[in-house]
């Protein structure tokens, strides 16, 4: 007997994850007036699931209860369930996240929530088992009991969605005056926390999170703490050695599930790869070391290899789940080295990469050298063999969805990386994502969100408009293009009027032409990734050293002052907007060319420190005179300027 073939209102989506439910017998609608007007005209609650199409805990969810007719015929007949997909939606996300912390004490995907047709949430979890079991409900008796509340005293749960609303839209407006004190304090919180044995920070699971190395780099090139250094060397180094990096393919992994970053939770996020990128660039940049370097260049392989489209554009990330089984891909056993690399090589192979018979996941292996105290290649030769085998042994499902904000991101990281390695392929690789942005992502002056199968999807929240701002001004630091300049300056202009609250300071997540959910977040924490306001932090201050303009004071002043506000108890937390408040009060160097010829910019950005602001003018002026009729540099720092020069000596040294 076939299995019956089911289709519901996610078919019409373009987002993967969404279509990975379009054949679900759960009768499921996209967010949207559809689904809240049929949750009124039946008298339903609603079910809303969010999560992520590279999920793992989505997926088990998925198979045990989404694809359990059972189960669907009790969501069906007395809910009515909405998929989210949080990569497309962060403002939705954002909100019942929220509600799911207050509720649980804890977050994570999937989010499921239960709420009104108002979108007002009553109950709120993550995960749930479809039976009951090791204390916990299972799904089908928690639908069960809802539905038989919702009939019997569905005053309690409206009166619980009106409290659970009013707390959250009273809005915490603490602020303060930014200082420098901050800074100090968020360094010894890191001291505090950091792993001497195994570097990163605090205990299992361990994220990369690279912006808190890249404040920690600034620091020690501001003020030489070399302890800064040290956290983020041995840091870096732990990283490539454990098993969070793919050793056979490249990449990192999104978090370590150990102290040690061994073994991995195996999905390999676009934005991590950015971030840590930029952070072995900038430490290459600070020691010389060519580790970092090769680090941050194997990375961009997988990147240019596996996680690029033809037109462009940067994909969002690749499961860690195949066959339904977490890691498999990444797995191996002894015997398969010996029968793919020869018995003398393979066993070497195996001791380099600490494979071995009881194996140190599941009974089978994940390459790493944390045992080895080499950082070498020496197997480099025989990878290309173990990379064919492992994609023709599993699939490895790949979210193929094209986001602005992480590929702002990457755009970002291919720039330094091109800085570091003077390698055109990355700066040509940058300006390629960033005009498929530009043709795809970007109409009638405003940004999308995501782009998939033609269409792009939902108008741009903060982050989208953050990230790219800073892309812009990092092509603009490795190619002294004007245009770039031009457009961060106009789309900062339209990311204040869009989001920036001028009373209370900080920017919300969504515009005021976008749609009104029961919230209007703002959110300023940093987690695996910058938060968009502490990318604005970063952008608003560096354009206003670029263009030496008091336009943005005021917003500047209220937004560290909100910012702040947010980050005084735990400024660890903040590390984005560390890196802004400390350019705010100590600005990196700055250096101004009045250029004679147009070809003694072609190596200006491999002699400019990664964080110098550069200004070029292409004519006298009365301020900035030409040396000797020829190319004059302008040098500032530490709030002091040296005489002009003809030649530039590396800045970066």
């Amino acid at each position: 007997m076939s299995q019956q073939i089911y289709t519901n209102k996610l078919i019409e989506e373009t987002s993967p994850y969404l279509l990975q439910h379009a054949h679900n017998p759960v009768q499921w609608y996209p967010w949207g007036r559809e689904a809240f007007e049929k949750a009124k005209s039946e008298d339903k609650p609603i079910f809303l699931s969010i999560g992520y199409s590279t999920c793992h805990w989505c997926h088990v969810m998925a198979h045990e209860s989404f694809e359990d007719e059972k189960v669907a015929e009790l969501l069906n007949e007395s809910f009515i369930a909405i998929k989210v997909d949080k990569e497309e939606r962060p403002d939705i996300d954002s909100i019942y996240m929220s509600v799911c912390q207050a509720f649980t004490g804890r977050g994570g995907w999937p989010t499921s929530i239960f709420m009104t047709w108002e979108q007002k949430p009553f109950f709120a979890g993550t995960y749930f088992p479809k039976e009951n079991g090791y204390g916990i409900m299972g799904f089908k008796s928690l639908l069960k009991a809802i539905h038989e509340k919702w009939k019997t005293n569905r005053e309690e749960l409206l009166h619980s969605a009106e409290e659970i609303v009013t707390v959250f839209q009273r809005e915490g407006s603490s602020q303060g005056e930014a200082d420098y004190n901050l800074i100090d304090n968020a360094i010894e919180q890191y001291q505090k926390s950091y792993d001497q044995s195994y570097g990163g920070f605090g205990v299992a699971p361990k994220f990369p999170a690279p912006h808190n190395l890249l404040f920690l780099l600034q620091q020690y090139e501001k003020k030489g703490l070399k302890k800064n250094l040290d956290m983020v060397e041995n840091t870096l180094s732990q990283l490539y050695k454990g098993g969070i990096f793919d050793h056979i393919g490249y990449g990192f992994s999104r978090y370590s599930t150990d102290r040690q970053f061994l073994v991995p939770h195996f999905e390999k996020m676009l934005y991590d790869n950015a971030l840590l990128i930029l952070a072995y660039c900038k430490t290459f940049e600070l020691t010389k070391n060519p580790f970092y370097r090769k680090v941050a260049e194997k990375t961009a392989t997988y990147i240019l290899r596996e996680m690029t489209s033809p037109e462009g554009g940067f994909y969002s990330a690749q499961d860690a789940d195949s066959d339904g089984e977490e890691g498999k891909y990444y797995v191996f056993e002894p015997s398969e080295i010996i029968e793919i690399l020869g018995k003398e090589k393979g066993e070497a192979f195996n001791r380099y990469y600490d494979i071995t018979q009881g194996g140190n996941f599941l009974r089978k292996n994940i390459p790493n050298l944390l045992r080895n105290r080499d950082n070498g290649d020496e197997f480099e030769k025989e990878l290309p063999k173990l990379y064919e085998y492992r994609k023709k042994r599993n699939q490895l499902h790949l979210d193929d969805k094209i986001l602005t904000s992480w590929n702002s991101l990457m755009i970002g990281a291919m720039c330094w990386l091109y800085r570091i390695s003077r390698n055109k392929q990355y700066l040509d690789t940058a300006q390629k994502a960033q005009h498929f942005i530009e043709e795809k992502l970007f109409q009638d002056d405003v940004l999308f969100v995501s782009y998939r199968d033609g269409r792009n999807r939902q108008q741009g929240f903060l982050d989208d408009y953050a990230n790219y701002i800073s892309a812009l001004l990092s092509l603009y630091d490795a190619t002294f293009d004007e245009d770039y300049l031009n457009k961060a300056d106009k789309l900062l202009r339209k990311a204040v009027d869009e989001f920036y609250d001028e009373k209370n300071g900080g920017f919300y997540l969504y515009g005021k032409d976008s749609e009104a959910l029961i919230l209007r977040p703002k959110e300023s924490y940093d987690g695996a990734m910058p938060s968009g306001n502490s990318m604005m932090a970063y952008n608003l201050i560096r354009l206003n050293q670029l263009e030496s303009d008091d336009r943005f004071d005021q917003i500047i002043k209220g937004h560290l002052n909100f910012m702040h506000g947010q980050a005084k108890e735990y400024p660890s937390g903040f590390a984005m907007y560390l890196i802004g408040l400390s350019d705010y009060f100590m600005p990196p160097q700055s250096i101004t060319v009045v250029l004679k010829n147009k070809e003694d910019l072609r190596d200006l950005p491999f002699r400019a420190s990664l964080g110098s602001v550069v200004k070029v003018i292409k004519d006298s002026t009365a301020e900035y005179k030409l040396l000797n009729d020829e190319t004059t540099y302008y040098i500032c720092s530490n709030h002091s300027c040296m005489p002009p020069v003809n030649e530039l000596i590396n800045t970066n040294m």
